[in-house]
């Protein structure tokens, strides 16, 4: 598995691409995580999904990682009041 994480806000993006068993290919997967805001608060997970595109298969683990930090970052700015 190869994976990267970013900063998006009060989120943090890790993305990872995962590889498929008998299959030449990998699929993309993302959790989104709330940042904590104070001493405390430890966060909550705001967004998870670990076969992103139906379970489509990229070419290359770049590719899948690329895939998953994008839809990391759709759902920060397209959902970010449901994932509060």
């Amino acid at each position: 598995m190869q994976y990267d994480e970013v900063d998006a806000g009060d989120f943090r993006i890790y993305a990872g691409a995962i590889e498929q068993p008998g299959c030449c290919g990998y699929v993309a997967a993302v959790v989104v995580m709330k940042k904590p805001r104070g001493a405390g608060d430890i966060g909550h997970e705001a967004f998870r999904d670990v076969s992103l595109g139906g379970g489509f298969t990229w070419a290359t683990p770049n590719e899948a990682v690329r895939f998953a930090i994008n839809a990391g970052r759709d759902a920060v700015m397209c959902r970010a009041g449901a994932l509060n």
